[in-house]
């Protein structure tokens, strides 16, 4: 059987590193960071963290709310493409910073794409 994709990229341990990294860009982007203004920002990326853990084929131990509810109050306060676009170039980002190999990134990449409509309550 070969690794999930959260043991190929080196797991909790990657994961915890590649939060971090991408929640320090998000905050830096004002293009994005009022959305996170009134946010617990270490219980964000807790979840997060147990989020991906869990989108990448490692242990579920996430027990938050489903994309669709998490992002509600954000769609109903203007999160549109453009900055679901901006996130996920941070993600990029912090994925080729960390040396992430292209591969492993691009299935990355793959999954976050794939929750737009869910973030967007599409």
């Amino acid at each position: 059987m070969s690794d999930s994709l959260f043991e190929s990229i080196g797991g909790e341990a990657a994961v915890n590193a590649a939060v971090d990294l991408f929640y320090r860009k998000v905050l830096m982007d004002d293009t994005i960071s009022h959305f996170f203004e009134s946010t617990d920002m270490d219980a964000q990326r807790n979840k997060q963290k147990s989020f991906l853990t869990f989108a990448f084929g490692g242990p579920n131990n996430y027990s938050g709310k489903s994309l669709r509810d998490a992002h509600t109050p954000l769609v109903n306060n203007g999160l549109n493409e453009a900055h679901f676009m901006a996130v996920a170039g941070h993600l990029q980002s912090t994925l080729d910073e960390l040396g992430v190999p292209k591969e492993l990134s691009a299935q990355v990449m793959a999954i976050a794409a794939g929750t737009i409509d869910d973030v967007l309550n599409r």
